[in-house]
C-alpha cells in the first residue's frame, strides 16, 4: 500500500517562494514515477510536473522556470520548489504515484 502525505503549503504573496514535500511509503521513489498535480476551486485537478524513475522532469507549460521538481532517495521524498509565485497557482496541491493520491497541501498567493 503506497501512502503520500503532503505538506510544506501556506500562503505567501506573489512573487514568494514555497517547497512542497511529499513523503512516501510502501514504495521506492527512485523506482517509480512522481506527479505532482493541483486542483484551483471550482476548477479540475490539473498536471504540474513529473519526475520519472530515470530523473527525467516535465512541467505544466505556465509553471517552467518557476517550478522545480526533485526527489530525495534518502528520504524516499519528492519536493516541488515554487518560486515567483503567481495568485493563479493558488490551489490544492496533490502528489501521484502508481494509482496513490496524497491528501494534498493547500497554497495560497496572495497579490
Amino acid at each position: 500500500q503506497v501512502q503520500l502525505v503532503e505538506s510544506g503549503g501556506g500562503l505567501v504573496q506573489a512573487g514568494g517562494s514555497l517547497r512542497l514535500s511529499c513523503v512516501v511509503s510502501g514504495s521506492i521513489v527512485s523506482s517509480n514515477a512522481m506527479t505532482w498535480y493541483r486542483q484551483a476551486p471550482g476548477k479540475q485537478r490539473e498536471f504540474v510536473a513529473i519526475i520519472t524513475s530515470g530523473g527525467d522532469t516535465n512541467y505544466l507549460d505556465s509553471v517552467k522556470g518557476r517550478f522545480t521538481i526533485s526527489r530525495d532517495n534518502a528520504k524516499n521524498t519528492v519536493y516541488l520548489q515554487m518560486n515567483s509565485l503567481k495568485p493563479e497557482d493558488t490551489a490544492v496541491y496533490l502528489c501521484f504515484s502508481q494509482r496513490s493520491w496524497g491528501q494534498g497541501t493547500q497554497v495560497t498567493v496572495s497579490s
